[in-house]
């Protein structure tokens, strides 16, 4: 069964992954992230000690990534994290590089691909995947495929505007329904210093019954239970999952339960009697190897179409 490399590229570690076709893990690791001022130079001196480990073993080289990722041409259009990679034809510079197959994708439509591969989306033709970071991030599966849009920007959600009345400000947008956002909640009740709290402790807190922590979960949960509503309103879901570690903890989604059930309460059209469809949500079943996963099927599914392409030629 052929092996690949598999990476996930983050601000903080570039994890990877030696995998077989069915998603198996066979070994993994990770390397730190290069700082946001060094050097593509530095940044492969980071990563070629680990090609070079499995050069003689793998197939193809799979890339899960931040940023706005022309999955197409092997492009980063936009890293944020990695600014010395913008404008990057990486695909192509690792392909001669390496002698491998090597493709990329965006690290949340990665996730959504895990999702629908394998995960909490496979029977849906069409769903979400909601990644809450410190922004929100995500994919679409539309129709049985990756939604990616013109400009590669399908599923960036933190973009998206939830209040005019804060255009100016980032309590206007969908990336301050991130996990900061319920933090900074609970801290704007409680009067303690912004940042000074971290998600464990939040938790800890709910589970001892603190009522600050309660107030503050509500209140987030019912944003983030708005804003699900009209995305699934505007596509029409089969489902919507989520994803993140904040997602792991059973208080977020027992909440988000109770605050979509109780949409029908203030949602105007559904008070007066209209049968609107609420978001049916799952948590996501990849957590942390989500991007590799995802990666890996989005590599083989490249190859796949090559291979169909190469054939309908001949």
């Amino acid at each position: 069964m052929n092996r690949y490399l598999v990476f996930d590229w983050g601000g903080t570690a570039l994890k990877y992954a030696l995998m077989n076709e069915e998603a198996e893990i066979i070994e993994k690791g990770s390397v730190p992230s290069p700082a946001r001022d060094a050097t593509k130079d530095i940044f492969f001196e980071i990563i070629d000690p680990v090609v070079n480990k499995y050069r003689e073993e793998i197939e193809g080289i799979a890339i899960s990534s931040a940023g706005i990722i022309d999955s197409v041409q092997g492009i980063i259009q936009v890293v944020g994290v990695f600014p010395f990679l913008n404008g990057c034809a990486i695909t192509k510079e690792m392909e001669e590089r390496y002698g491998v197959k090597v493709t990329i994708e965006n690290d949340g439509k990665s996730a959504a691909l895990a999702e629908y591969w394998r995960g909490s989306l496979k029977d849906c033709d069409s769903g979400a995947v909601v990644v809450i970071g410190t922004g929100i991030g995500g994919g679409l599966i539309l129709d049985g495929k990756l939604r990616r849009g013109k400009d590669f920007l399908a599923g960036e959600f933190s973009s998206m505007i939830i209040d005019v009345n804060h255009k100016d400000e980032p309590e206007g947008y969908w990336a301050s329904l991130g996990y900061r956002g319920l933090l900074k909640r609970y801290t704007d009740l409680s009067g303690e210093e912004p940042g000074s709290l971290g998600g464990k402790e939040f938790f800890s807190r709910l589970e001892g019954g603190d009522e600050n922590a309660k107030e503050a979960l509500r209140s987030y949960t019912d944003a983030l239970a708005a804003v699900l509503f009209g995305l699934n309103m505007l596509l029409n879901l089969e489902c919507i999952s989520i994803g993140g570690g904040i997602s792991e903890q059973p208080a977020l989604m027992e909440s988000l339960q109770a605050s979509i059930d109780a949409i029908p309460t203030w949602n105007p059209d559904m008070r007066a009697g209209t049968n609107l469809p609420l978001p049916a949500v799952k948590v996501c079943v990849f957590h942390n190897d989500a991007n590799l996963i995802g990666a890996l099927f989005h590599h083989l599914s490249d190859k796949l179409e090559m291979q169909q392409n190469k054939h309908k030629v001949l």
